[in-house]
């Protein structure tokens, strides 16, 4: 059943903020690895499938996994969640702040985050703020605002996940998309991974745990994930963790 965790540490002001949601080992188990993962709503992202097949993996292993509601997608649905974002830029700063303000005080032993598609966006920006984590994981990213329909003809450039290569460089990161992806940009992904791979070369770091799987598209516009690639990232991230 859907666990709702209340904010670790934290004002009851902002609690109401956040919904997040547990899979996998209690938090009376004490301290241990943990990951989120950030897909959708939380419900969704741990406990519809395909969306919770990472968090099913991972979970099944021992790993606690936590899922926290994106902006919009608690009021809209997912395929207008997007315009959401659009139309309330400040909501996604106040949504980065509060997680980075959780996940700074949240106990584990490990923490590694995952993220599909805009949870990728969305993750990578957190592990910016977030020093502690250790490992990032994403399926099919979104790696720039402007890549997408629902910003189109605005300057959203500062967001691109370009900006935190010198915060995320020596950090574990690999990414998996479809080889013609036209959702969020088969390119995009590459000039992401591109760029964190040389900003850790000029940091001394010549063979940097930087990796990028392209594999044949499925699924609309390119842009879907198989239970086999879910698989073979979670197992990467389990291993790491």
């Amino acid at each position: 059943m859907p666990i709702s965790i209340p904010r670790v540490n934290a004002q009851p002001t902002i609690v109401a903020m956040l919904e997040v949601k547990l899979l996998g080992p209690p938090l009376d188990a004490g301290p241990m690895s943990t990951v989120f993962y950030f897909a959708l709503s939380a419900n969704v992202s741990l406990f519809t499938d395909p969306y919770n097949q990472p968090a099913v993996f991972l979970s099944q292993q021992g790993v606690r996994v936590f899922s926290i509601t994106l902006p919009g997608h608690d009021i809209l649905p997912a395929t207008e969640a997007l315009s959401f974002w659009a139309k309330e830029t400040n909501a996604l700063n106040t949504f980065l702040d509060e997680v980075t303000e959780y996940i700074t005080h949240y106990p584990a032993t490990k923490i590694g985050v995952m993220g599909l598609s805009r949870g990728v966006f969305i993750a990578a920006h957190v592990a910016a703020r977030v020093p502690k984590i250790t490992h990032l994981l994403g399926f099919a990213p979104l790696t720039g605002l402007g890549n997408i329909v629902e910003f189109e003809g605005m300057d959203v450039s500062e967001w691109d996940l370009t900006h935190l290569s010198e915060k995320l460089y020596n950090r574990a990161v690999r990414c998996y998309i479809g080889n013609h992806d036209t959702r969020v940009g088969t390119e995009n992904c590459c000039q992401f991974i591109t760029k964190l791979a040389k900003t850790a070369y000029h940091h001394g770091l010549r063979s940097s745990p930087i990796e990028l799987i392209i594999s044949p598209s499925i699924g609309r516009f390119g842009h879907g994930t198989s239970p086999e690639t879910f698989k073979q990232g979670t197992d990467w991230l389990l291993g790491m963790l």
